[in-house]
């Protein structure tokens, strides 16, 4: 695959998001490579997810493990299913090392949760690397920083 310019970066990154509004889980994972993670840090400007507490820190298996949930007949606490909407900025080309095969994104983002009568409302920045792969973009690392990273949070149903 030839170099991702940086409109089909951005592309990625906002059809991404439409994948989770629609709760098409199975097919966001497939957007992930192998040795891929979500991380959620907990603190401001935090560098390090291993020695660090996160709010979440999930490789691919645990992302699995959480999509399985999701669409699982028995998981109650989906009943009702909660729904999401990502309020993307352009996503934001911020590194490009072709040699490294390597791509780094920035999204300003709202993003709203909800589920019955609850409705929970969150804004963050959000860093993708990716990485070319069999002709398609795929994450090793998705970020997502809160606003308010160090406030008490409820259970964070699905994905931001």
């Amino acid at each position: 695959m030839a170099a991702p310019s940086d409109r089909e970066l951005s592309d990625f990154v906002l059809g991404e998001a439409r994948l989770l509004d629609e709760q098409r889980f199975e097919e966001w994972l497939d957007l992930f490579t192998d040795d891929a993670h979500y991380w959620m840090p907990l603190e401001w400007g935090q560098t390090d997810p291993r020695h660090t507490a996160s709010l979440m820190y999930e490789d691919r298996l645990l992302l699995k493990i959480r999509v399985e949930r999701l669409k699982g007949s028995r998981t109650y606490s989906q009943k009702p299913r909660s729904r999401c909407h990502h309020l993307l900025q352009v996503p934001r080309v911020e590194r490009r090392d072709e040699a490294a095969n390597l791509y780094e994104t920035w999204t300003p983002m709202h993003y709203v949760e909800s589920r019955g009568d609850r409705q929970d409302f969150y804004a963050a920045w959000t860093t993708h690397h990716l990485v070319a792969v069999d002709g398609r973009i795929k994450i090793r690392l998705k970020r997502v920083d809160l606003v308010n990273c160090d406030a008490a949070f409820g259970n964070i149903q699905l994905f931001m």
